[in-house]
């Protein structure tokens, strides 16, 4: 049983989240129930989660995209510009905002299976050039770097209010809602199986018949406009939007990937891992501060946390590999002699 759990994708993510509790109470003197019960590492696991699940994807079928950084403010200031600037319906900033995903993700999609360019090259150049769209379309349309927005009630309960005892936010029903909607996707879908087998050789993916360059360009798609989505929820929630705001958080939702037990090589990982590293990581960015531990400290506990979880992919992924070559090999062995010969057994 234990070696059959450690087979599956989300076992480092797993272990990753019970290691980084057991630090905290033996190293850090926390304590669990002041944890459990705080909305600050909640909600920012949400944040990050809600992109990390189409990242994770993309990244399962071998591919990147850090371009996510420019997106999360792209979302949120145009939403902002079109509906507090410009005080046009807030229907209009949602749809702005998840069109503007739309077409950089289409961009960075088609780029990627037109070039030979690595995407990490491509993304980073859509990074670089939204921040500078970002910024100079801001000051150009509203002459400020931060946007007011006062979005309606309605809006404001479903995409920006605060729950339960007004602290934990209604972007965590959304991260629920899209981890669901991705576990389906993912592990019950023929399109799940077409990522998988795309992340494992994209070569042999396409001569099977697997439309790799139309799966490619929705995936570059999804997490552009999962960012937008992110950076829109947060202008209503904060009631304004900054040309800078989610920067910070490209590589956090990388490394939130790779804790979650994703290959950076593709064609391994898993929903379940992706949601559970996005919480590890969370509790380890904002769970220090409920410890004796000098904050400074959390960058060196992010590192050594992400290259423990590197390692730990690999080997769970050879575990995965050999289980699957010793089934394979005791069926041959098991086999009737006229199966062995590809004849019919009777």
């Amino acid at each position: 049983m234990v070696s059959s759990l450690l087979r599956r994708p989300a076992a480092a993510s797993v272990l990753s989240l019970i290691g980084v509790l057991a630090f905290y109470v033996l190293i850090g003197g926390v304590d669990l129930g002041t944890l459990f019960g705080a909305a600050s590492w909640v909600n920012y696991a949400a944040r990050i989660g809600i992109v990390a699940l189409p990242v994770g994807l993309l990244m399962i079928s071998g591919e990147i995209d850090i371009s996510i950084g420019a997106m999360i403010p792209a979302g949120a200031m145009t939403t902002a510009i079109i509906s507090g600037h410009y005080e046009l319906p807030i229907i209009f900033g949602m749809i702005g905002a998840l069109c503007v995903g739309v077409i950089v993700g289409t961009i960075n999609g088609v780029l990627a299976v037109r070039t030979n360019v690595p995407t990490l090259i491509i993304t980073l150049a859509t990074l670089v050039g939204m921040q500078g769209v970002v910024l100079a379309g801001s000051k150009l349309l509203t002459g400020s770097a931060s946007v007011p927005l006062t979005a309606p009630e309605w809006a404001k309960t479903i995409f920006g209010q605060l729950m339960f005892d007004g602290a934990h936010q209604v972007v965590i029903i959304w991260w629920l809602i899209f981890a669901i909607i991705f576990w389906f996707i993912l592990h019950q879908s023929r399109f799940g199986n077409w990522i998988y087998a795309i992340g494992g050789d994209r070569e042999s993916a396409r001569n099977a018949g697997i439309p790799v360059d139309r799966i490619t360009i929705f995936l570059f798609i999804g997490t552009a406009s999962a960012a937008s989505f992110v950076g829109m929820c947060h202008a209503m929630l904060f009631n304004s939007a900054q040309v800078s705001g989610g920067m910070n958080d490209i590589f956090n939702i990388i490394v939130s990937v790779v804790v979650g037990g994703v290959l950076l090589l593709g064609g391994f990982g898993s929903v379940p891992g992706i949601f559970i590293g996005s919480l590890t990581f969370a509790i380890v960015n904002k769970g220090i501060d409920f410890t004796a531990i000098d904050r400074n400290w959390s960058n060196l506990i992010i590192g050594v946390m992400l290259l423990v979880a590197v390692g730990m992919n690999e080997s769970f992924r050879k575990l995965a590999l050999n289980a699957v070559t010793s089934k394979g090999l005791k069926f041959k062995q098991n086999a009737p002699q006229g199966a062995a010969n590809g004849q019919s057994a009777q």
